[in-house]
């Protein structure tokens, strides 16, 4: 029996008792991943992207762990929701325009010490200060780098449009301003490099661009890594007692934690590692979510028909978006109808060993977006479910 195989037979026998459409997390797989990040961080903390999470339970439950450190959010209402929770350091890593959740944050303490803010204009801060309401705490801010590459001149971009902040003097302008800004105070940096954390560089069946990716991204990083310590030492100058630095990724931790300047690592799919970050050289990690759709239908011969399936995770659109089948291994979609909003045909050999009523379980395209889909996780353990647990859905709480 391979070892998926083994995994099905574990999850069917835990999940006997319960009906599909279900969503699972696979705590033995989840923990190996954190340690494989902790390893990879070589020492440096780890904050955890809670995108890519989106259950707090399992955010509690990492963060009890050695290594980890602080969230980085995605939103300023998840920002504060978490701090009122209890966690105490949370990060949110996008500039928002969120006046009422800026006039909670300037209104009370608890969250004012706990939430650092993302800043990269001038203009940012100016709507935070309208949106006070008489709120006079002081503003935790971080200011964002922009980390793509550029080539010939700049008229090539490689990297996601983000942050209009690229060198030392615009980053030291910034913080200047936010040093002479009553009621804000500079605590961080933050740079993401997603073309080089979020692409993977071994795609299977296109060898040469695999090559192409990896000789991008070791430019990219030899690039960033000296212009990351330029603005470091210019924002450093402007303020001294910077609290971190953040950099990296799940598909570049230790890259980015060999560099100086870098105090602190962020990652998070990499505890669930989704189907995008199968193809990478750099790391292999565990599938640690999956959900399940029931069979409802055998239309023929090596065919089935499951309910729903139909989950696109977000980017450009393309099949790489699709969740892919994963147990029973070797079922495939239809290509002239492919992941269906109420019904999914799945083709293949497999096929003919499945009955109505049983699971098919999948692996979604990109971590954290799959629990806006379910308001529960089963945690499994082995082969039983340890605890059933909220996502942020089953809080009552869509950010997005």
């Amino acid at each position: 029996m391979t070892a998926r195989a083994a995994d099905r037979t574990r999850y069917n026998r835990a999940t006997a008792h319960l009906d599909a459409p279900i969503a699972i997390v696979d705590l033995e797989a989840f923990d190996a991943n954190a340690d494989d990040l902790v390893r990879r961080a070589a020492g440096k903390p780890i904050r955890v992207a809670s995108k890519s999470v989106r259950c707090r339970a399992l955010l509690e439950r990492v963060l009890a762990r050695p290594g980890f450190a602080g969230i980085m959010s995605f939103t300023l209402a998840e920002s504060l929701w978490l701090a009122r929770a209890g966690f105490d350091d949370v990060l949110l890593a996008y500039p928002s325009a969120d006046r009422a959740a800026f006039a909670e944050l300037a209104s009370d303490p608890k969250p004012a010490a706990a939430v650092t803010v993302m800043v990269d204009d001038p203009a940012q801060l100016e709507l935070i200060d309208a949106s006070r309401a008489g709120g006079q705490e002081e503003i935790r801010v971080c200011l964002e780098l922009d980390t793509s590459l550029r080539m010939l001149g700049g008229r090539v971009r490689i990297g996601a449009l983000r942050s209009p902040l690229r060198s030392p003097a615009h980053l030291a302008e910034l913080a200047r301003s936010v040093a002479r800004r009553p009621g804000f105070r500079l605590v961080g940096l933050m740079a993401y490099e997603g073309h080089v954390a979020g692409v993977g560089d071994a795609v299977a069946g296109r060898p040469l661009r695999s090559r192409a990716i990896r000789l991008m991204q070791a430019a990219a990083r030899k690039e960033l890594a000296a212009r990351r310590a330029e603005v470091v030492r210019a924002v450093r100058a402007v303020v001294p007692d910077l609290e971190f630095v953040n950099g990296g990724g799940t598909g570049s931790v230790q890259h980015t934690a060999a560099e100086e300047a870098v105090t602190e690592i962020a990652a998070g799919s990499g505890l669930y590692v989704p189907r995008l970050f199968d193809d990478y050289t750099s790391f292999t990690g565990r599938p640690a979510a999956l959900f399940a759709q029931p069979v409802v239908r055998r239309p023929g011969v090596g065919v089935v028909t499951v309910l729903g399936g139909g989950y696109p995770a977000s980017g450009a659109a393309g099949a790489d978006r699709s969740p892919v089948p994963y147990l029973p291994e070797g079922l495939r979609y239809d290509p002239q109808e492919g992941a269906g909003e109420v019904q999914t045909p799945l083709l293949g050999s497999p096929a003919d060993d499945l009955l109505i009523g049983d699971k098919v379980w999948f692996r979604h395209a990109k971590a954290g977006e799959l629990c806006e889909r379910f308001d529960a996780l089963q945690l499994i353990a082995g082969d039983r479910i340890t605890a059933t647990v909220p996502t942020y859905r089953g809080e009552g709480r869509t950010f997005l």
